[in-house]
């Protein structure tokens, strides 16, 4: 081999180390080997009266399962399923994720998820793997149903095979690149059981309960890489644009004194049932409509765990005007009041 062919190798050795190196140190390489994906099983879930009744609560009043799976009743009733659409699927209503379709969850054989077993159900929910070994866009919440407990998970699969059967023939979500091939990272398989929570105390009840409500995901503010910023659990922030509404953030729910420190059980409960706080009126991007199916004893268990998150000094009122946010780097009502933590 002569001098500048073995340069014209050694140099596209090294360009090959730098590009893995940095693949590596990056976006790893999931987006082109794809997602990690554990085989299905044989498993199923045999239905009971506890678990019908469990499964329609948490699809009715916990989940937002049939919330975003179904078209809403509108004009005024934003997350409430239009009746003889639940499970159906509709183009998400957010313009900066147009491209996202909820697919149908009913048990229609052609169109929906009557023809996958229930462990592809069960995998599709908790690891965000599809029927056909495709990564779910994270929109679907299945990290956090990562620690849905096996026998809610059961509740949840045997239920929605009871939905009326839909015959609505859904476009796959046109996700762009490269988010498209970015996603494969976010599945994780699961390979143990996940056993029932920590029920001993309300505030234990409540933090289970708030990661099945995926409440974070508007409540917690993310950075530029849509990942959760560290400190600001449930500390706002997030906006939401809707069609038809005005743009709005997510609130402060932790105790500072910018948060919610005067809430009381009564007020928190009345605010999830009635949509106001006092003479104040929630926007209906708070899909408080949905939450207010809870029982008593859960609404009081979220409140109690809320009541123990670390106080987050960050100011968000949608009565102001939108302006730039140093401390979470969001642009929302009252944001030039925060300043960034030193």
């Amino acid at each position: 081999m002569k001098r500048w062919q073995r340069v014209l190798a050694y140099t596209f050795v090294v360009l090959l180390v730098v590009l893995a190196g940095g693949i590596s140190a990056t976006v790893g390489w999931r987006p082109v080997l794809g997602p990690r994906a554990r085989p299905l099983t044989d498993r199923t879930f045999t239905p009971s009266p506890e678990r019908l009744a469990r499964g329609a609560y948490l699809l009715s009043a916990v989940t937002p399962c049939l919330a975003c799976h179904s078209e809403s009743v509108e004009p005024g009733a934003m997350w409430v399923p239009k009746p003889g659409t639940e499970g159906g699927g509709q183009p998400w209503p957010e313009p900066a994720l147009s491209w996202v379709v909820t697919p149908n969850i009913t048990p229609d054989r052609d169109t929906g998820i009557g023809g996958w077993s229930d462990d592809a159900i069960a995998r599709a929910v908790r690891e965000g793997i599809g029927h056909d070994g495709r990564a779910l866009f994270p929109l679907m919440p299945y990290q956090k149903f990562r620690r849905m407990s096996d026998e809610d998970l059961a509740s949840v699969v045997t239920y929605l095979r009871t939905l009326s059967p839909l015959r609505r023939e859904r476009p796959r979500s046109a996700i762009p690149f490269p988010v498209n091939r970015l996603i494969n990272a976010a599945p994780e398989p699961l390979d143990a059981p996940v056993p029932e929570p920590d029920r001993s105390t309300p505030e234990k009840r409540g933090a289970y309960l708030v990661n099945l409500a995926v409440c974070a995901d508007c409540h917690t503010p993310v950075d530029a890489n849509n990942q959760p910023i560290a400190g600001m659990d449930l500390a706002g922030g997030n906006t939401v644009e809707l069609p038809g509404r005005p743009i709005v953030a997510a609130a402060n729910l932790t105790p500072a004194p910018n948060g919610i420190p005067y809430y009381t059980e009564e007020i928190f409960a009345g605010a999830l049932r009635t949509g106001h706080v006092g003479a104040r009126e929630l926007s209906e991007v708070m899909p408080w409509r949905f939450f207010r199916h809870m029982t008593d004893e859960d609404l009081a268990s979220i409140f109690a765990y809320l009541e123990t998150l670390p106080p987050v000094d960050h100011y968000v009122d949608n009565a102001l005007a939108p302006t730039m946010c140093a401390r979470c780097g969001h642009v929302h009502g009252g944001g030039e009041r925060n300043k960034k933590p030193a």
